[in-house]
């Protein structure tokens, strides 16, 4: 399993249409397969800050299953507006306790 975390600057005042967006486009990323859950956070400090966590089976998966497919188009259609700038995504895995 991977986390993709994107770090998501919104324009100011977009914020409110950005969360609207992303309850549409959920359904999209979550159908794809290889997810197995995504959510999104808001910056408390900064408002126009989202941070989005989605686990992945693999960043194949992510690649291939989702940003390779025609559903990656529709879900940045979006909320890609609302984005003051490039996301910024990495992809992370778990450190054994």
């Amino acid at each position: 399993m991977v986390l993709e975390v994107a770090l998501i600057d919104v324009l100011p005042g977009h914020e409110d249409e950005f969360a609207a967006a992303y309850a549409q486009a959920y359904r999209i990323i979550t159908a794809a397969e290889g997810c197995r859950s995504a959510r999104m956070t808001r910056g408390v400090e900064t408002p126009t800050r989202f941070v989005l966590l989605v686990e992945w089976d693999s960043v194949e998966a992510h690649d291939q299953n989702f940003r390779a497919t025609e559903a990656f188009g529709k879900w940045r259609a979006l909320i890609g507006p609302h984005f003051a700038g490039p996301p910024r995504v990495e992809h992370f895995v778990d450190v054994p306790a």
